[in-house]
């Protein structure tokens, strides 16, 4: 479908807006409408942003030559953004900054957590905690799938846990600690890891509705304390049945002690069957084959993989 007259359109819309503001700034058009323009023309930028998501057109290519900008509909929300700023509409100014976030993240990734981070900041200057919380979820997926920054990516996860905490939000809280802790063990920060899996783990077990998922917890942070030192994993395991009774009965906490006992007799063969017959049952996800694997490199004579 063709788009270029919605395209032109934008492009038209763009101009006139930029008209407005430009003479909403001078004497005379001080005196006569100024604010009412500068409102006019924010309404503008905003149809001329909405036509280029309709059109598609998130670098710009048309937009380019005329404007020398490559990014056309998230550069119309940013200008609307500013002038709602400029008017003291704090809402309508973050919404538009997460408008822009999202048309820029077509084209610009690092462009698009600008804005984002633009939007979180007015969010959390007007108390607004847990909608912060979940821009910062989105600006840490950026980092994960776009720009590939982990630690960058964890920072963000920390800080919607944070804030979803002081608002009482303790299962979102969670979900974004569970990333945490899983990237903290890929990142080899096990302490940390460690810490995050048994705080996640303590305020499930005596949730009815939660508690079955606590002895996955318990098994994670059992396998990062076993790839840091095998005696730290048996009094890690030990103490998890004393906190939660039903880990004892567990296939986790079964395997983990099939696999101490395979490991503290340097039995490359009993481990990786001990694995094999849980897989067949349980499957192991990415996570847990990674960690599993750095634990049998510690074993003399292992070739390297679970097979």
């Amino acid at each position: 479908m063709d788009n270029s007259g919605k395209e032109k359109e934008a492009i038209q819309l763009m101009a006139d807006a930029d008209k407005k503001v430009k003479t909403s700034g001078s004497f005379l058009g001080g005196m006569f409408g100024g604010p009412h323009k500068v409102e006019e023309a924010c309404e503008m930028y905003c149809r001329a942003a909405n036509m280029f998501k309709m059109a598609k057109n998130w670098n710009g290519t048309l937009l380019c030559a005329l404007f020398h900008t490559k990014h056309a509909a998230g550069n119309a929300f940013c200008q609307a953004a500013r002038i709602h700023m400029q008017l003291q509409n704090k809402h309508d100014s973050a919404t538009s900054f997460i408008d822009a976030g999202n048309a820029f993240k077509k084209a610009d990734p690092s462009e698009a957590i600008k804005c984002l981070n633009a939007a979180v900041d007015i969010y959390t200057d007007m108390g607004r905690f847990t909608i912060a919380a979940k821009h910062h979820i989105t600006i840490a997926e950026i980092y994960e799938s776009e720009l590939v920054d982990i630690e960058k990516a964890i920072a963000h996860y920390e800080q919607a846990a944070d804030y979803y905490k002081g608002e009482e939000s303790n299962s979102s809280a969670n979900k974004c600690l569970l990333k945490v802790g899983a990237y903290a063990a890929q990142l080899e920060q096990y302490a940390k890891a460690i810490e995050i899996y048994e705080q996640v783990g303590s305020s499930t077990m005596d949730n009815p509705l939660l508690k079955y998922s606590a002895k996955e917890y318990f098994f994670k942070a059992s396998l990062c304390h076993f790839i840091v030192d095998e005696l730290n994993a048996k009094l890690a395991v030990e103490k998890y049945e004393e906190m939660f009774p039903a880990f004892s009965d567990s296939r986790e906490c079964k395997l983990l002690k099939k696999l101490l006992d395979a490991h503290e007799e340097q039995n490359c063969e009993a481990f990786t069957e001990a694995i094999k017959e849980f897989d067949s049952i349980s499957r192991l996800d990415q996570w847990q084959t990674t960690m599993l694997l750095r634990i049998k490199k510690t074993i003399q004579g292992d070739e390297g993989d679970l097979k």
